[in-house]
């Protein structure tokens, strides 16, 4: 986490969220946590005056026009670390139902190449996932754990994404698919889960950078 807050404009911010809702809705099967998160992203008080979204009461699905590759790209401009900031909230999003869907992936990869970006962790899942025996899936996640652990908080709208985006309390039993394959299945109790402390500590970073380096009030995420 950086020391000082970066001043990324609305441009990039606008870009940089509505990237995140054409992951939610590409593949047209909203869960009801995905629902729920864009929802309250989109009628955050703190953002309504800062990001032109599409108000969610006027029926997003029908509305909302995933944003063009190259648009993103335009929109972020020519910072690496601002583009692997992006690619991991965006693959934060496509896990939030816990699928992380073929069609999800393909888009994050296109946003990928717009912005002159790889994503060694999940190229390296997809190439092994047809060849590892299940009882060895969960190492596969290795890779990423690191990757996500290497997001930046230094903005405060992406900062209260992240705190909405990451529930505060442990969400229910579920499986966890990669590419249409179940990898694991992750009980109700989520010290469990192998991503646990990725999002448990994201999320920290996220309250801590809002606290600390915003003065902000956070009680609203607790």
């Amino acid at each position: 986490m950086t020391n000082s807050q970066k001043q990324y404009s609305q441009v990039q911010v606008s870009a940089w969220l509505k990237g995140l809702l054409s992951v939610a809705f590409v593949d047209n099967d909203f869960s009801d946590r995905e629902r729920d998160l864009i929802h309250e992203l989109s009628l955050s008080e703190q953002l309504q005056g800062e990001i032109n979204l599409i108000n969610m009461k006027a029926s997003l699905e029908d509305n909302f026009q995933i944003i063009d590759p190259a648009e993103l790209a335009d929109a972020l401009g020519s910072d690496p670390d601002l583009a692997q900031n992006f690619l991991r909230t965006a693959v934060l999003v496509a896990m939030a139902d816990g699928d992380y869907s073929v069609v999800e992936d393909d888009l994050i990869r296109q946003f990928g190449t717009a912005l002159k970006q790889e994503m060694p962790p999940i190229s390296a899942i997809k190439h092994k996932l047809e060849s590892l025996p299940h009882h060895e899936h969960k190492a596969l996640l290795d890779p990423l754990k690191d990757w996500l652990d290497r997001l930046e908080i230094d903005d405060r709208r992406i900062a209260r994404f992240l705190c909405k985006a990451i529930p505060s309390q442990c969400p229910f039993e579920r499986d966890i698919f990669l590419f249409g394959r179940k990898v694991m299945h992750i009980p109700a109790m989520c010290q469990i889960n192998p991503l646990y402390d990725q999002l448990v500590g994201l999320r920290f970073r996220s309250l801590s950078f809002l606290a600390d380096k915003c003065g902000e009030d956070v009680s609203e995420f607790c």
